[in-house]
């Protein structure tokens, strides 16, 4: 069953209604369901679909003339062409008359195996493209690549696509389609070990519980994300080993650049440019106090929950769960440490939920710029953090985000309130708490009549 992914999908359906010759980017990390998409979009439409492989120029040319040959010549030899240049060529002659869709996924692989590939293409694209019905979808994985060696300006393709898509995680509205068996407390839970990730999502066993489909995930050695990290590195990295350790000084606490590369043991300058690669890669995200753009206090985190989960919960216990004792490993998460991991997946969530709102126009707020901020109270000197805050102009909305078994009380507004004050520049402030178990009556009573407060419990987040 296709689930989500509207936008691209009409997008790319009204591009290929055009008769026009196209030329989209398709791109996004590993499983996240990019192929998916194409394939939906090609459903009883003519196609030649060719996946590169991380093999040799010739290899990957005997593998895309079969392809070529199959759709267009099906009765003809399937001798190799003579070349990129005669394979494209071939194709783009037989689109001058007919709508023909041509997928090359994992594009970087093809483009490394002969780095003359983009310029052909351009080549190809620039003769041809004009009074033809050629749609030609480009696809990868490898995002800096993507990005850089054929979005970016140095690139031979620059210029040339139509449109560009980058394909993101599913937020936790989406990710719930996939969840059907589950209360909406559960789909917060499961987000927040997935990172919305279709693939991971799709592994999910609505008929058991939510323990056991963890446990069924991560905890046993057959279990479908019990090495998916380690295994995601090699598939994109040289040299995992290091990134590996850098991930992992992360999950550990390590936020800042010298202190990570204290940890991993390296030169910071090899750190930085490492944690750039695996910030290209969607892995790692450099974070800064929202209110402070230019602000030297920038942090590292960890960008994908499935890594933060795996990280923190599943590599440091590998041996017992390698020795069948992944049942019990599992139970003392929940009783321990799965509630805090999920407070935090909960924070990215009221986030969403933010952005959302914002496109319904259910906020007093029409925010521009929206994240956590953390820093210093000069007055009574010590560091105070805010969950998000969301603010245009001098309007803004602070938010607080609670995961945790009780209700919320009038202390938490307050306290919000009182770490609102240390923002001068904004002269009307809003506030929304959002918690997983209510609200006491008390702050029920004053959000009523309180102008500016809202309260948002779980049931909330999800549209009708």
């Amino acid at each position: 069953m296709f689930v989500g992914r509207k936008y691209e999908l009409n997008n790319l359906n009204n591009s290929y209604i055009s008769k026009e010759f196209q030329f989209p980017i398709i791109y996004g990390r590993r499983r996240v369901g990019k192929t998916t998409l194409i394939n939906e979009f090609c459903r009883g439409k003519k196609n030649i679909y060719f996946v590169a492989i991380q093999s040799t120029a010739k290899e990957n040319l005997e593998i895309l003339s079969s392809q070529i040959l199959s759709v267009l010549a099906p009765t003809a030899p399937k001798n190799p062409f003579s070349s990129f240049r005669a394979a494209f060529d071939y194709v783009f002659k037989y689109a001058k008359n007919e709508r023909i869709i041509f997928t090359i996924d994992e594009y970087p692989y093809l483009a490394t195996s002969d780095q003359s590939v983009s310029s052909v293409l351009q080549a190809a694209i620039d003769k041809y493209q004009h009074d033809n019905k050629l749609f030609l979808i480009l696809c990868g994985s490898s995002m800096s690549f993507m990005e850089n060696q054929v979005l970016g300006y140095q690139s031979p393709l620059y210029g040339r696509r139509t449109a560009q898509y980058k394909i993101l995680p599913f937020n936790y509205i989406e990710s719930s389609t996939m969840l059907p068996g589950f209360i909406n407390e559960e789909k917060i839970v499961l987000y927040s070990i997935t990172g919305g990730i279709p693939e991971y999502l799709s592994r999910v066993d609505n008929s058991l519980s939510l323990r056991d489909n963890v446990r069924d995930l991560f905890f046993v050695t057959s279990g479908r994300l019990f090495e998916e990290p380690p295994n995601l590195l090699k598939q994109e990295l040289k040299i995992p080993e290091t990134y590996n350790a850098i991930i992992t000084a992360i999950a550990d606490g390590s936020s800042k650049l010298n202190e990570i590369a204290t940890k991993v043991g390296i030169e910071t300058s090899q750190c930085s440019n490492m944690l750039n690669t695996l910030i290209g890669l969607g892995l790692v995200r450099r974070e800064h106090p929202v209110t402070e753009a230019n602000s030297r206090k920038s942090i590292y985190i960890l960008d994908d929950w499935m890594f933060i989960f795996w990280y923190r919960f599943v590599l440091p216990d590998l041996s017992r769960i390698t020795m069948g004792l992944g049942d019990a490993v599992c139970g003392e998460l929940f009783e321990k440490s799965l509630a805090d991991h999920t407070g935090h997946a909960f924070e990215d969530c009221a986030v969403q939920y933010m952005w959302m709102a914002l496109k319904r126009k259910k906020l007093p707020v029409s925010f521009k710029k929206i994240g956590r901020w953390w820093g210093n109270n000069p007055k009574e000197h010590r560091e105070e953090e805010i969950d998000f805050i969301a603010f245009s102009g001098e309007e803004a909305i602070f938010g607080e985000c609670k995961w945790r078994n009780a209700q919320i009380g009038e202390n938490t507004l307050d306290e919000l309130i009182r770490k609102s004050k240390l923002f001068g520049q904004f002269s009307n402030p809003h506030y929304i708490l959002f918690s997983k178990s209510g609200f006491t009556d008390a702050l029920v009573k004053r959000a009523e009549k309180e102008k500016g407060v809202v309260l948002i419990g779980v049931d909330d987040m999800f549209w009708d």
